[in-house]
């Protein structure tokens, strides 16, 4: 495994002397030294770390810049071994029994992949290569924090041994594995098999294999299964990333459906493109979970980008007229969880990425969300807060109507409005006799309403109306104090409204659907 762990902030160009951090859902994913050294640390929260170095340079994630500037160090390693497989921006890796033998042992070839990543870096980031029996036990060496480490044939469990349990990405496992008492991956190696399975089932018998140092799906050479690949051809020939990607896209919903009426899903795809003057783009690609649709038009859309903008030496010389995703790796699908309201949690993952990208656009605080808070009135009882102070990968009990039991004297009852206006429209309400209706102090009306009268539109006659519901808020404080009381009144034409009184002036609050 080749890894650039500072690989977001190298293809921002940030100099690494200078405290910077990158950003992705409110959370740091990458820092610099300097700001490591103030105590900015890999998963915090973007108001703590500003709060350790207040200095610091806020980035946000663009993974299609990190993919696109990764290709070079991709090329670099694919001198070494065929078809190499990345598995995301800054980190990818290569079978090494064929390569080894060929360059003189693992720790020749480790030293070797080092000397040639190491000059694409330009000392902006650190670079760490690692060898060792399977993928899982040489993406743990990469975080040993030496720039070369080699695990000897033979030796994964023992090296595996004493690191924490939580280097296993099942934080429901090994959350209860702790509570168990089992803090290391040499522990819960030691389990049996039989037992591991009788109380954690197929996911713990994942994990326990990777304990052991054996991981579930090694990399290898053979060849993909092409009856479950899908193709594009380009008419007229693309050269423009915009072309490719909407053809990535919906190749990519062809190629999850394909495999989803089979019953499988797909943990590591080929991508092949092919230009008109006969030049061929392959990568492998692999994720650490399942592959879903949209994780395989984004990794087609980083590799026809990378390709299309290399250097004028190395960009091919016609457009791309052939797109192929081929399944170089299935397993059996076990279907998706539902989230709450009926989307899955790609969908859900989705939000959150989108959300991080506006942020990133328009700023940390022009995202907002709702929460519920305590009131009378409909614009009072929900609070917009900025998307970057909560953490949204999180259950957040505010956003949710029945956390809030207190009792509200003078609350509407329900069905709530649908639109609460900003700004709430004057009107004037009369009765039969076209007197103006007012509340009196007792809160009851001076008559029964029978026309709505707003300015520049004719008046409408009232149909039926409920209330009115006073309200005195903030009694002991002169200068917030306020006296209103408010009613419900369908109209004529059919439409439906929640009216506002105060100081004997009315005003149109909501609306209902």
């Amino acid at each position: 495994m080749v890894w650039c762990p500072d690989w977001p902030l190298v293809s921002w160009g940030v100099p690494m002397d200078e405290p910077a951090l990158v950003l992705e859902v409110n959370r740091v994913v990458a820092t610099t030294p300097a700001a490591r050294a103030e105590g900015v640390a890999l998963g915090q929260r973007r108001r703590e770390a500003q709060g350790r170095c207040p200095e610091v340079v806020l980035l946000g994630r663009d993974l299609d810049r990190e993919a696109r500037l990764f290709d070079p160090v991709v090329a670099a390693v694919d001198e070494f071994a065929p078809r190499v497989e990345v598995t995301g921006p800054g980190l990818v890796g290569f079978p090494t029994r064929g390569p080894s033998r060929f360059f003189g042992g693992d720790s020749a070839l480790a030293e070797m992949v080092y000397e040639k990543v190491q000059p694409l870096l330009a000392r902006r980031g650190e670079l760490r290569v690692a060898l060792a029996d399977g993928v899982f036990t040489a993406r743990l060496a990469a975080r040993t924090g030496e720039p070369i480490t080699v695990v000897a044939p033979g030796q994964s469990a023992a090296f595996l041994a004493d690191l924490p349990i939580t280097a296993i990405d099942d934080p429901e496992l090994t959350e209860v594995l702790t509570r168990l008492g089992i803090t290391t991956l040499g522990r819960f190696a030691a389990l049996s098999s039989t037992d591991v399975v009788g109380r954690f089932g197929r996911d713990g018998l994942l994990a326990h294999r990777l304990a052991k140092g054996e991981d579930d799906h090694p990399p290898d050479l053979r060849r993909p299964a092409f009856d479950l690949s899908v193709s594009w051809a380009f008419e007229p020939p693309a050269d423009r990333i915009e072309t490719c990607a909407y053809a990535a896209k919906a190749l990519a919903e062809e190629f999850h459906a394909g495999l989803q009426s089979r019953g499988l899903a797909c943990t590591r795809v080929a991508i092949e493109a092919e230009t008109e003057a006969g030049e061929r783009s392959l990568r492998l690609w692999r994720n650490q979970g399942l592959l879903s649709a949209a994780d395989v038009a984004d990794r087609a859309r980083w590799q026809l980008d990378s390709w299309l903008h290399q250097g004028v030496n190395s960009r091919p010389t016609s457009g791309i007229v052939h797109l192929s995703l081929i399944p170089d790796e299935v397993v059996p699908a076990t279907g998706n969880q539902l989230a709450f309201w009926g989307a899955t949690n790609d969908q859900a993952e989705a939000v959150t990425r989108a959300v991080a990208r506006l942020q990133t656009m328009l700023g940390p605080d022009s995202v907002t969300v709702p929460e519920f808070k305590g009131g009378i009135g409909p614009g009072e009882r929900i609070r917009l807060v900025p998307a970057a102070a909560v953490d949204l990968t999180q259950p957040r009990p505010a956003a949710s109507a029945g956390w809030l039991n207190e009792p509200w004297p003078g609350q509407l009852p329900a069905p709530s409005p649908a639109k609460v206006h900003a700004d709430p429209k004057p009107i004037e309400l009369r009765d039969r006799s076209g007197q103006l209706v007012v509340v009196g102090g007792r809160g009851l009306l001076s008559g029964d309403p029978a026309m709505m009268c707003m300015a520049g539109r004719p008046s409408q006659m009232v149909a039926t109306w409920a209330g009115p519901w006073p309200a005195e808020q903030r009694w002991w404080d002169p200068l917030t104090r306020s006296r209103r009381a408010r009613m419900q009144v369908c109209l004529g034409d059919g439409s439906a409204h929640l009216l506002m009184v105060e100081r004997q002036s009315w005003f149109i609050e909501a609306s209902y659907d």
